[in-house]
């Protein structure tokens, strides 16, 4: 594919702004940063880091399978933060879906969050 294709998905939460949920360009897939946020019920998936990790990754999981690829072709992540002190939690619930040949990561510490929720995820991913 030469031309970007917008993908949108039933298994993720809307957008909250002005963006695209992820978007394609040359079979790489790229997916705005995802919340613990049940896209079921738009409500946060619980209170801790590790139950909005756990959503956020399964957002993403359901935004791949809609684009036709899957977490074991996620090449890179960038994982945010509101503090530090949680990514033991966070890599504890990551480790589940991810479990071997995993991607390259960044994690970073950030002042907020949309909500003010614990984690956002994000994820360039190959469509084979």
């Amino acid at each position: 594919m030469t031309e970007k294709q917008i993908i949108t998905s039933s298994k993720a939460p809307a957008a909250l702004g002005p963006y695209s949920t992820a978007t394609v360009f040359n079979q790489l897939l790229f997916t705005s940063g995802q919340l613990g946020i049940d896209p079921a019920t738009n409500e946060v998936a619980g209170d801790d880091v590790e139950s909005q990790t756990r959503q956020a990754l399964t957002n993403i999981a359901g935004i791949l399978e809609d684009a036709g690829t899957n977490l074991e072709n996620v090449l890179k992540t960038t994982v945010f933060l509101r503090d530090m002190n949680d990514f033991a939690a966070m890599n504890a619930v990551y480790s589940e879906f991810f479990k071997a040949d995993c991607p390259a990561r960044s994690a970073v510490q950030v002042a907020k969050l949309p909500k003010g929720l614990a984690v956002e995820i994000e994820v360039i991913a190959a469509i084979p």
